[in-house]
């Protein structure tokens, strides 16, 4: 979106991340919200949501210059519901324009001129679009800051994610933790005093150390390949030689890397963490592994008096810069909560699992069937080509129903123009296959879906798509 010059007051279109344009008004943000450091925004409030957030100068477009535009491309009921709210609004703002010409009273004395009001927080202007049992934003101490969030469906709705850390014990025994969302954006966490270090920058592990040291952690860095450890050294990290000198200066040491064995090898090998593991030292595997690897370093971390906890993350390269990334967490519930700032500088929300193993069980089922989706998404465009039926049509028609999602359409925009920059890599994708099914094998259940999307993804990598994004998986059907 163009760059526009806008003032408290303004009826705007405003859009964040992956979200679609909502109608809102730039609004004074409470005292003590900080302004995103380096960055020209303005903090909206939206119509019809009761969100709030900073969005940047260049995502924001004039409201009536460009509402024609907006209504054609969104036709969702909450949408529709957010601009009938500012239809109302405008109502109301006139007919306060029209009782505001200096009437007089009954005594002949003029009554002061009302100008027209600035929304805030708890303005009453907009009091039909409120739950009648919400506070006002501004009065509630959990408040910092209001993001958009995908409730039913992505392109018509939203609510906000900034929640306390809220813990639900299920029946079953285990507990899910749903940490504070995403604030990756709004400059509202308060860091741990404890040092971090992050081992691994690849695709996911870039966007969450950049959050880190964007919400103000001290960060310790190491990678394979050291050069990528320069600009985050510019942003103000430090850098560690080994993974055993960062685990030994650091409190807790996250790590994020490819594979089983990439991860072993960090742990077990030379000059690897285990050697710098002392009683009380905390160790964070987020990579996507096995949940016996995750057995076996569990038990060398803590036979050195270490802690640990995995925390694989659900997400792709752009949720990881957005800090919007999914933790699923198991393992030493002290090292969780020890994490939280972290945790809510890279993710919107973080689930914690119970025992150790918990959480790369559950990961690697949802990445089955992701995995086994975007196989089946790119043989139904190929069978579309095949019968002389318009990929693209097919793409608008599936868009419009009950599987439509920003994953579906993004994925298969892609496709269709020819873009297999990586999101998240195809061979990570057949790796966390093959581990599903590897897993299934050992509880004796069945996974036929799994077993057929791997095989198109190996005949993928045969075609060297290996390092192209998982949507590539497409080229398995056209070769």
């Amino acid at each position: 979106m163009a760059t526009v010059h806008l003032r408290i007051g303004d009826l705007v279109w405003g859009k964040l991340g992956r979200y679609p344009p909502w109608p809102g008004k730039v609004v004074s943000p409470p005292k003590d919200l900080k302004k995103p450091r380096g960055k020209k925004c303005h903090f909206v409030k939206f119509f019809g949501t009761e969100d709030h957030a900073w969005i940047k100068v260049e995502q924001l477009k004039p409201y009536h210059a460009h509402k024609e535009e907006m209504i054609k491309i969104n036709k969702g009921k909450r949408f529709q519901q957010a601009v009938d709210a500012v239809e109302d609004f405008l109502k109301k703002a006139k007919g306060k324009e029209q009782n505001s010409d200096g009437k007089g009273d009954s005594k002949g004395r003029k009554t002061p001129t009302k100008p027209l009001k600035i929304l805030e927080e708890d303005d009453e202007d907009l009091s039909a679009l409120k739950d009648p049992s919400e506070k006002p934003v501004k009065d509630d101490p959990h408040f910092h800051h209001f993001l958009l969030s995908q409730s039913e469906k992505p392109a018509s709705s939203m609510e906000p994610i900034s929640k306390r850390l809220k813990i639900v014990e299920e029946e079953s025994g285990s507990t899910s933790i749903q940490a504070a969302d995403s604030t990756a954006i709004n400059g509202s966490i308060t860091p741990t005093d404890k040092r971090i270090g992050f081992l691994g920058l690849g695709l996911m592990g870039s966007g969450i150390v950049s959050n880190l040291l964007k919400m103000g952690h001290v960060v310790t860095v190491w990678n394979r390949t050291a050069e990528k450890c320069d600009l985050f050294i510019q942003e103000g990290a430090r850098l560690g030689r080994t993974p055993a000198e960062v685990a030994s200066t650091c409190d807790i040491t996250f790590s994020c890397v490819s594979d089983p064995k990439a991860a072993r090898d960090l742990v077990l090998g030379p000059s690897g963490v285990l050697q710098g593991i002392r009683p009380g030292k905390c160790y964070v595997e987020m990579s996507t592994v096995d949940p016996g690897t995750i057995t076996e370093l569990s038990q060398v971390i803590t036979s050195r008096g270490g802690r640990f906890l995995e925390a694989p993350v659900a997400g792709s390269q752009q949720l990881s810069n957005d800090g919007m990334l999914v933790i699923l967490a198991a393992g030493d519930r002290t090292v969780y909560e020890d994490c939280s700032s972290c945790f809510q500088a890279m993710a919107k929300t973080s689930f914690f699992l119970g025992e150790a193993g918990n959480a790369a069980r559950m990961m690697l089922i949802l990445n089955m069937v992701q995995g086994s989706f975007m196989a089946t998404i790119a043989e139904g465009l190929t069978l579309a080509q095949a019968t002389g039926q318009s990929q693209q049509t097919f793409l608008d028609i599936l868009c419009q129903g009950q599987m439509a999602s920003t994953f579906v359409d993004q994925k298969c925009q892609n496709i269709l123009q020819g873009n297999f920059k990586p999101d998240y890599y195809l061979k990570h994708i057949q790796k966390d296959l093959r581990l599903a099914i590897s897993m299934g094998d050992k509880a004796n259940h069945p996974t036929p879906m799994a077993a057929a999307a791997n095989e198109v993804y190996k005949r993928a990598k045969a075609l060297d798509q290996s390092d192209n994004d998982i949507s590539a998986v497409y080229r398995a059907y056209i070769h």
